[in-house]
């Protein structure tokens, strides 16, 4: 479960900027996660529940927002959304696409006491 370590570098990062903004507390943080980015949305929540008990963001609300994934069809030359990898074009049914967008997992922000 790569997810417990992903989480793991979170709270390192998550932890510093509170204490640059002398903050007691976290009390929410946004994750947005890509659609190709590999992460299991219930595995992430299990791993930040356990990797957050003693830190600054011990309680604090994890919301996930799942980014579609997004690709160049090399067929009909268009950006298009996808939701898998291995979709094919959804505007031509082409199978030649290129992912440019969709793969992060990044905070977004979070909100602190």
């Amino acid at each position: 479960m790569h997810e417990l370590s992903l989480i793991e570098g979170m709270r390192d990062i998550l932890e510093s900027a509170a204490d640059r903004n002398c903050s007691a507390r976290i009390l929410r943080v946004r994750i947005e996660a890509g659609a190709f980015s590999a992460v299991e949305p219930d595995a992430l929540t299990f791993a930040w529940e356990v990797v957050m008990r003693g830190s600054k963001a011990e309680g604090a609300v994890l919301e996930l927002i799942v980014l579609p994934g997004r690709a160049f069809c090399y067929d009909c030359l268009q950006t298009v959304q996808i939701d898998q990898r291995l979709d094919p074009c959804p505007l031509c049914g082409g199978g030649k696409l290129m992912p440019e967008a969709g793969d992060a997992l990044r905070i977004k922000n979070m909100e602190v006491a």
